[in-house]
């Protein structure tokens, strides 16, 4: 039987004129990096509004205030790296957010290693996280219902 997996998730999109705040997921062995979200996993029992606000903090040493939801990506995968392989189902939770305080640095012993102002237009050259471009998506649209079609995984895109 296979096992199943759940990962609650919540991101920040923070916009500055024609830059994004980004941050660079490092594997846990250090082989793999690429720009990501700043955000992450939701704590047991912890509110993805909270959980947002504390991932910017760790992971960009800004700190920030939730303007609004944005929406609600939802995807299965299979990954390897749980023994025996598992079905995972990602949650990610989406809040449009601006800057009130702190200032940028980067995340130690963390899974991110640089956190960076990059400008939109170059994103799509970068190596990066599909949420990305799942955020731009809802950014853009401002759907009422949350959600944006699903961004397909391949070429610079990673899970």
């Amino acid at each position: 039987m296979t096992a199943h997996r759940l990962r609650l998730a919540a991101y920040g999109v923070i916009l500055r004129e024609d830059r994004m705040l980004l941050a660079r997921y490092v594997s846990p062995d250090g082989s793999q990096r690429h720009w990501t979200l700043p955000g992450g996993k939701v704590e047991h029992a912890e509110d993805p509004y909270d959980a947002v606000v504390r991932e910017v903090a760790e992971e960009t040493g800004y700190r920030v205030a939730v303007e609004r939801l944005l929406g609600v990506d939802s995807r299965a995968r299979h990954v390897d790296w749980v023994p025996g392989g598992a079905e995972l189902h990602s949650v990610g939770v989406f809040y449009r957010a601006r800057i009130i305080g702190g200032r940028m640095r980067h995340e130690v012993d963390g899974s991110t290693d640089l956190a960076e102002w990059v400008p939109v237009a170059q994103i799509p050259e970068l190596e990066r996280a599909v949420i990305i471009d799942v955020a731009l998506r809802l950014e853009r649209a401002q759907p009422a219902d949350g959600h944006v079609p699903p961004v397909p995984v391949g070429g610079l895109l990673r899970h």
